[in-house]
C-alpha cells in the first residue's frame, strides 16, 4: 500500500494530472466549517480500499476545498509517512470483510499519543464513490457498472474509471479525536481492532447511505423469510383450514412472497435513473428541495421509513430520484398490487417496489408472509417509503391516515428494536397534477379508472413541459423509540399480550402525528397562493391592487404568525407571483379603464381548489377569528381565545393541524396581534376586538381570509344539520355519506361553485370519522348512527361561523332534497 507514496513527486504529479484530465468530481460538504476541524490538532485522512485512484482524489480535493493537505510527509512515532493518510484496508479484501489486519501507520499514530500524553491527532474518513455522482448519467451501460458492495477487480476497476470518471462523489466526514476513542483501559492490539472495527462500521453506513443495503439473492432472501417461525406457523394453519396437504400450503406461501417481494437491482435503478432525468427536464422547470439535511445527518445507523403526501403517481418516482440525486439509498417502495401490471410491475420491483394487496381479509397465509416479509425489511436496515393516506388525495387535503402499514411497522419495531427507526414525513407540492382533469371528474361521480400499461403509454403523450415545478420539503422527523417513550413509557420491558389494544392505539396516534408533520412541511408557492387569493372572490376575479394586498396579508400570516419553523414561504413579491400565474396560464388580465383585473381562467379555476386546499390548513386559524368576529362583534381577547378553543377542536381532527390545547392561547393572541397589525381586525380602548366599517377595503380583505375556512366549515355543518334533521337512529354512516355528497353536488351546481370546493366524499367520510372517534356519534350492531345533546354543541359552532344566508341555504336543501331521497 505504501509503495504508492513512495513514487517520486514528479510522477505523483503527473499521474494526478493525467487522472483528472478525465476525472470531475463533486465533493461534500460544500461548507468544510460543517467538518468542525481543529486547526491546533494534525489531520491525518483514512481511506477504505487500496486504489491509487482514490489516492491520487484524495490529495487533489483536500488542497482543492482548503483543508489540511493530505500528501505532505506526517510524522508520528519517529518515523516520516510521505503522506497524512493510509488504508483501513492494507489487503484486497472483501469490503464487508471487518477483520482486518491494522494499518502500520494508525500503530504508529496509537503509539506517539502513548508516548506523548498532549499529543492527538484527527482522523478524517474519507467515502469515494464513483458512478454516484448528484449529476445525470449518459448511458445505461455506465449504471451497470457504477459503485456497489463488491470489490472491484483490476478489470472492472478500469471500467469503472473509464465509464465513471465524470461522475464521482466524494464525502469529507466529521473528524474522530483519536485520544476520545482510545481512553478505556485495553492494551494496542485491543485498541487497535476496536479502532478497526469502529472505521469499518463508519464505512459501512456511508456505503449504506449512499448506495443501500448489500443484498442477497432473492429467492435466497425468499426461503430465509419462509423458514420464519410465524410464517411456518401460518402455512400449518391454512393446511389445517383448508384441509389442503402441507406441501401446497406451504407452494401458497412461496406464491404469495414472490408476489410480494421485491427484486432490487442497482444497476436497473440507476438506469432508471437517467431516464427519470430526461422525463424530469421535459416535464418540469425544475424541481426545488429543502431541508434534505434533516435525512442526511439521521440516515448512518438509523433505518428510515419516509412518509409523503400522496398527491400524484409521480410522488415515489420523484422521492426517489431526489434521494439518489442528494447521495441517499432510494427507499424500498410499498406499491399497491394494482401497479403490479405487465412490464411496469417488473421494472418496478427491480428498483425497489414491494407490492401488496389493498385488503388482507380472508387471507391470513398471506397476512403473514407480508408481515414477515416487513419484519425483515426493517430489521435488515432498509429505508422503506410508503403512503399513510393509503391513496391520492383528489381534493388537496391531507387524507385521514390509515392504520394498516404503518402499524405492521409499529409491531415490527415493538417485537425487535435493537435498530433505531425514524419516520421522516415529506412535503410534496405541484403546481400542475398529470392526473388533475381525472380528480375532477372522480369528484363528479365518475368510477374511478383502474391503472393498465395502456393508460401509462397514453400518459407519454403529455410529455411536455407545462408543469411548472416540483417541491419536496422533508419535514421534522419522529423517532419511534422517543414517541413510545413518551407515550408508554416502559414500552420496551413490557410483554404484550396477543390481544393488547395499546400498539393500535400508539399506532393511531403516530398516524395523526406524522400526518400533522407532513402538513407541517407544506411549500408555498405561487400557484397555490394566486388560487387561495383568488377562490374567495366573484367569478374568481378581484382588481389587481387588490390582489397585491390581498397576497401581501398572506405573505405577512406566514411570516408574523408563522404555521411551523418547517413552512416554506414564497419569496417573490405580489407583483411576482401574479406575473406568475399569468405566465404559466392559470390567470388572466382583463383590461379596464378603472383598473386591470385578474381572474382565474375559467377552465382552470376547478383545478386550482386543488393547490387552495393544499395550504388551506395553514390559515385555519386566522380563518376561525375573523369568522368569528365576523359574526360576533365585538369580542374581547379571552373571550375570542375561549371560543377558538371550543370549535378548534373538531377543525383539528379533520385538518390535521398541529397546536395542541396549551399552545392555543398563546398562538391565537400572536394572531390576533398580526391581524390588528394589518388593520384587518380594530382594537379599542377597553382592548374589544372587532372587524373594520364595511365600507373599508380591510373589511373586505377580512372576508377573503374567512374564505380559506369557509367550506369546511359547510361541510360540517351540513353533516350535522342532516343529522339533527333525521334524528338519532335513523341512517347508516355509508347513507349519511352518501346523502352529504348528493346534497353537496346539487348546491354545487345551483350555486356554479366548482365540485372540487365541496363535493369530496372523503371529507364527508374523515368528518363522521372523527366524530365517532370524539364519542359523539355511536354504531350499533345493525349500523344505524345514533348521538344525543351532546351533537348540539358542534352544530352550534358551526352556525357561529357562517353567515345567515350560508346557514339557511344549506338547511333549506336538505330538508327539501331529503325527501326524495327517502
Amino acid at each position: 500500500m505504501t509503495g504508492f507514496f513512495h513514487l517520486p513527486g514528479w510522477a505523483m504529479q503527473a499521474a494526478r494530472r493525467a487522472l483528472y484530465f478525465w476525472v470531475r468530481t463533486t465533493t461534500l460538504p460544500e461548507n468544510t466549517q460543517e467538518l468542525e476541524l481543529d486547526a491546533d490538532k494534525p489531520v491525518c485522512y483514512v481511506l477504505q480500499s487500496p486504489y491509487f485512484s482514490n489516492l491520487l482524489i484524495l490529495f487533489n480535493e483536500s488542497a482543492k476545498i482548503n483543508l489540511p493537505p493530505a500528501d505532505i510527509p506526517f510524522h508520528a512515532n519517529g518515523q516520516v509517512w510521505p503522506g497524512a493518510a493510509f488504508f483501513l484496508n492494507p489487503k484486497r479484501k472483501p469490503a464487508d470483510e471487518e477483520r482486518h489486519a491494522s494499518p502500520p501507520m494508525l500503530r504508529a499514530l496509537l503509539q506517539r499519543m502513548q508516548q506523548d500524553a498532549g499529543w492527538d491527532v484527527q482522523l478524517v474518513p474519507v467515502v469515494i464513490l464513483w458512478g454516484r455522482h448528484p449529476d445525470k448519467q449518459e448511458s445505461v451501460l455506465k449504471a451497470l457498472f457504477s459503485e456497489t458492495w463488491r470489490q472491484a477487480g483490476m478489470l472492472r476497476r478500469a471500467l469503472t474509471l473509464l465509464l465513471h470518471g465524470r461522475n464521482v462523489l466524494v464525502r469529507f466526514n466529521r473528524p474522530v479525536s483519536l485520544r476520545a476513542i482510545t481512553r478505556e483501559n485495553l492494551d494496542e492490539e485491543q485498541t487497535l481492532h476496536k479502532l478497526t472495527r469502529l472505521f469499518q462500521v463508519h464505512f459501512r453506513r456511508q456505503r449504506l447511505m449512499a448506495i443501500g443495503p448489500d443484498l442477497s439473492h432473492r429467492h435466497t432472501q425468499i426461503d430465509s423469510l419462509l423458514e420464519t417461525i410465524p410464517v411456518r406457523a401460518a402455512v400449518a394453519a391454512e393446511a389445517e383450514t383448508r384441509n389442503i396437504p402441507i406441501e401446497k400450503a406451504q407452494a401458497n406461501a412461496r406464491r404469495f412472497a414472490l408476489e410480494i417481494a421485491s427484486d432490487y437491482s442497482y444497476g436497473t435503478l440507476r438506469a432508471l435513473e437517467l431516464f427519470l432525468s430526461w422525463l424530469w427536464d421535459r416535464l418540469y422547470d425544475g424541481i426545488e428541495v429543502h431541508n434534505i439535511e434533516t435525512v442526511t445527518r439521521i440516515a448512518p445507523g438509523h433505518g428510515i421509513v419516509y412518509v409523503p403526501t400522496h398527491r400524484s403517481h409521480i410522488d415515489y418516482l420523484l422521492l426517489s430520484y431526489t434521494l439518489y440525486r442528494q447521495g441517499l439509498t432510494p427507499p424500498h417502495i410499498a406499491a399497491g398490487a394494482n401497479l403490479n401490471i405487465f412490464l411496469i410491475g417488473p421494472l418496478l420491483r427491480r428498483c425497489g417496489a414491494f407490492f401488496l394487496r389493498r385488503s388482507f381479509r380472508g387471507e391470513p397465509l398471506y397476512a403473514a408472509v407480508f408481515n414477515e416479509y416487513l419484519h425483515l425489511m426493517i430489521t435488515r436496515g432498509f429505508s422503506i417509503e410508503y403512503f399513510i393516506e393509503g391513496g391520492r388525495s383528489r381534493s388537496g387535503r391531507m387524507l385521514p391516515p390509515k392504520a394498516g402499514i404503518l402499524g405492521m411497522t409499529v409491531n415490527s419495531f415493538l417485537e425487535e428494536h435493537s435498530h433505531p427507526l425514524v419516520f421522516v414525513p415529506v412535503y410534496i407540492g405541484y403546481e400542475k397534477l398529470m392526473e388533475g382533469r381525472t380528480y375532477l371528474r372522480e369528484l363528479e361521480g365518475r368510477p374511478k379508472q383502474s391503472e393498465s400499461l395502456r393508460g401509462v403509454l397514453s400518459s407519454v403523450r403529455k410529455i411536455r413541459k407545462v408543469f411548472g415545478k416540483v417541491y419536496i420539503n422533508f419535514g421534522e422527523p419522529l423517532p419511534l423509540a422517543r414517541y413510545l417513550d413518551d407515550h408508554r413509557p416502559g414500552w420496551s420491558k413490557e410483554a404484550r399480550p396477543v390481544n393488547s389494544d395499546w400498539p393500535r392505539t400508539v399506532t393511531l396516534g403516530v398516524a395523526a402525528e406524522l400526518a400533522t408533520r407532513m402538513n407541517e412541511a407544506v411549500v408555498f408557492n405561487p400557484i397555490n397562493l394566486i388560487a387561495l387569493a383568488l377562490f374567495s372572490s366573484p367569478r374568481h376575479t378581484a382588481d389587481e391592487q387588490a390582489l397585491h394586498r390581498r397576497l401581501a396579508h398572506y405573505q405577512a400570516l406566514i411570516a408574523d404568525a408563522p404555521y411551523a419553523p418547517t413552512v416554506i414561504p414564497c419569496l417573490l413579491t405580489p407583483g411576482e407571483i401574479i406575473a406568475y400565474a399569468l405566465r404559466f396560464g392559470v390567470a388572466e388580465r382583463i383590461a379596464h379603464p378603472l383598473g386591470d383585473l385578474i381572474r382565474l381562467k375559467p377552465t382552470k379555476a376547478p383545478l386550482l381548489a386543488y393547490f387552495r386546499n393544499n395550504v388551506q390548513h395553514v390559515f385555519a386559524l386566522p380563518a376561525l377569528i375573523a369568522c368569528l368576529l365576523n359574526n360576533i362583534r365585538p369580542l374581547g381577547e379571552q373571550e375570542i381565545i375561549e371560543v377558538v378553543s371550543g370549535i378548534y377542536g373538531l377543525i383539528r381532527t379533520e385538518l390535521f393541524l398541529n397546536l395542541s390545547d396549551r399552545e392555543l392561547p398563546a398562538a391565537t393572541r400572536h394572531v390576533v396581534e398580526c391581524l390588528v397589525g394589518r388593520c384587518l381586525l380594530q382594537q379599542d380602548t377597553n382592548r374589544q376586538l372587532t372587524t373594520p366599517d364595511s365600507s373599508r377595503q380591510e373589511w373586505l380583505e377580512l372576508q377573503h381570509i374567512c374564505g380559506c375556512l369557509r367550506p369546511i366549515l359547510e361541510h360540517q355543518f351540513l353533516a350535522l344539520a342532516l343529522l339533527q334533521h333525521e334524528g338519532s337512529g335513523t341512517r347508516t354512516r355509508a347513507a349519511l355519506e352518501n346523502d352529504c355528497l348528493l346534497i353537496a353536488q346539487r348546491m354545487s351546481l345551483l350555486s356554479a361553485s366548482d365540485a372540487s370546493e365541496f363535493a369530496d366524499k372523503k371529507t364527508f367520510s374523515a368528518l363522521i370519522s372523527h366524530l365517532l372517534d370524539a364519542n359523539l356519534l355511536r354504531k350499533d350492531d345493525s349500523g344505524l348512527l345514533h348521538f344525543d345533546e351532546r351533537l348540539s354543541a358542534p352544530l352550534a359552532q358551526a352556525e357561529r361561523l357562517l353567515p345567515a344566508e350560508t346557514r339557511h341555504a344549506i338547511l333549506r336543501m336538505s330538508c327539501a332534497a331529503m325527501p326524495a331521497q327517502q
